[in-house]
């Protein structure tokens, strides 16, 4: 999709976010709600039918959960928040996407548990924080943490959802208010999922503003536009449908206008799907800073040892300068030379944490089950590849019975690229299969790169012969480097 100017400047503000460990989600119903899981009324719908209400007709949904309470007590409302939130296994693909970026802190107030098995599908180690006294313990080496500020279907009796629950709030759960304002001080919320009329944003805000107090740091929602064809009632004429819009817009823009009150900057959309764009777009430029190194070599040709190395050196060392993480599969001849570029670069800088820079997965060498080595190796590659968003070729050739030839393992791998959206620079100067994938980029630079001049020449330069290196290195990290914003 084609991005508005407003949406452009958020993508761009919240990957900075993430990639310096500073951003953050608070997750409302609508995350869930495309799953079939009900929104409020539809939560609400059956007890206010009992106390022969009309839910279409009532705006303080939170008072609908108070009266049934007083009547009837807390069963009927257990039993509903168990059985509607226990139904979805899988999260949707907003849930998966917000698993695969880089985040590691998640606010929800919902009852379902599809962000944290989302998570954990992903392969992540996950803490939940779901009452007081989870506060006292904490899980080491975790990947995320998932603040259930109102609870969880597996506990309704502790649900938030009641007046009485949210007024008496800070005094029952004070410590997720403690660590809800350290989090809206240090980080940068994305507000997904909040409606219009969900009770929760507004006690949220208001909670938020106490806590803050006039600290407001810079946090971003999504709000959909109010569109004149979502006001089509046929039993409205059409100067009362256009009246009605009229007035929804103008609300919605005073509202819009009042979280800036509380620090929150409305990122505003068409429709619904949008989300999943502007989420998908955030996941590519995250990944982007992840570079995968696809290299073979058996025969430095047309580079002597000594240089080829040099180059490789070189080149790994320059990516971890810039802070980009390195992916690598240790592939011959060329594998240690990446990590040794990335040591040394860690070792000059005292950078603190050599993961922070490399990602190494060596193939494993023997069968293991049914799949045989070279079915396992495929599927090695997919797990590698899929955790970058850019690709280096290098060189790639192989001994087999006695003869030199273009590594097929490297060609697969480019053609996993492409399938992963990952954008593949060959350095066509290198040789061998290297050279074979240059000239097919170069052949349609379209349909590999985004449209970009200045991106389409530096991967020309790659393929030039008696490049030197550095003018590899520059025109290599200035293609990176124009792909993190095309």
């Amino acid at each position: 999709m084609e991005f508005t100017q407003q949406q452009k400047s958020f993508i761009n503000a919240f990957v900075t976010e993430i990639n310096n460990g500073d951003a953050a989600i608070f997750a409302g119903a609508g995350l869930s709600a495309s799953l079939g899981f009900v929104n409020w009324k539809g939560l609400l719908k059956d007890l206010a039918d009992e106390l022969n209400l009309n839910i279409e007709k009532e705006h303080d949904l939170l008072s609908i959960a108070q009266y049934h309470f007083n009547k009837f007590k807390r069963g009927k409302i257990n039993n509903k928040i168990k059985n509607e939130f226990t139904t979805l296994k899988e999260g949707s693909d907003n849930h998966k996407i917000l698993s695969k970026i880089g985040i590691d802190t998640f606010w929800t107030t919902n009852y379902d548990q599809l962000i944290e098995r989302t998570l954990e599908a992903d392969g992540k180690t996950v803490e939940r924080k779901l009452r007081n006294e989870d506060f006292a313990s904490n899980i080491k080496k975790k990947d995320a943490i998932v603040y259930k500020m109102h609870g969880d279907k597996d506990s309704p009796d502790e649900a938030v959802l009641t007046k009485d629950d949210y007024e008496t709030y800070n005094d029952k759960k004070e410590l997720f208010s403690t660590a809800l304002r350290g989090d809206l001080l240090s980080k940068t919320f994305l507000f997904i999922g909040f409606s219009f009329d969900d009770p929760n944003l507004d006690y949220i805000l208001g909670r938020i503003k106490i806590l803050l107090k006039d600290n407001t740091p810079t946090h971003f929602c999504f709000f959909k536009e109010i569109a004149e064809s979502d006001f089509k009632d046929a039993d409205k004429s059409v100067e009362e449908n256009k009246e009605n819009y009229l007035y929804a817009k103008i609300k919605q823009e005073l509202k819009i206008d009042d979280l800036i009150r509380y620090g929150i900057n409305a990122v505003m959309i068409k429709d619904y799907p949008e989300i999943t764009s502007i989420l998908s777009e955030i996941e590519k430029r995250t990944k982007r800073r992840n570079v995968f190194i696809s290299g073979a070599a058996y025969d430095y040709s047309p580079y002597t040892e000594e240089s080829a190395k040099d180059l490789i050196h070189s080149l790994s060392y320059k990516l971890a300068e810039k802070e980009y993480k390195i992916v690598s599969g240790y592939g011959l001849g060329i594998g240690s030379i990446v990590i040794n570029g990335a040591l040394d670069y860690k070792l000059n800088s005292k950078y603190r944490n050599l993961d922070d820079l490399l990602i190494l997965r060596p193939f494993p060498q023997m069968q293991s089950g049914t799949k045989s080595i070279p079915e396992i190796w495929t599927d090695y590659r997919n797990d590698m590849i899929v955790k970058a968003g850019i690709a280096i070729f290098v060189f790639g050739n192989k001994l087999v019975d006695g003869k030199i030839v273009n590594s097929n393992g490297m060609e697969e791998e480019f053609d996993i690229c492409l399938k992963h959206s990952v954008v593949p620079i060959p350095i066509g100067s290198t040789g061998s299969i290297s050279k074979v994938l240059w000239e097919k980029v170069i052949s349609n630079l379209t349909k590999y790169y985004p449209d970009n001049t200045d991106l389409h020449n530096a991967i020309k330069e790659l393929g030039k012969e008696n490049i030197s290196k550095d003018d590899i290195i520059t025109n290599t990290i200035k293609a990176i480097n124009i792909l993190q914003k095309a």
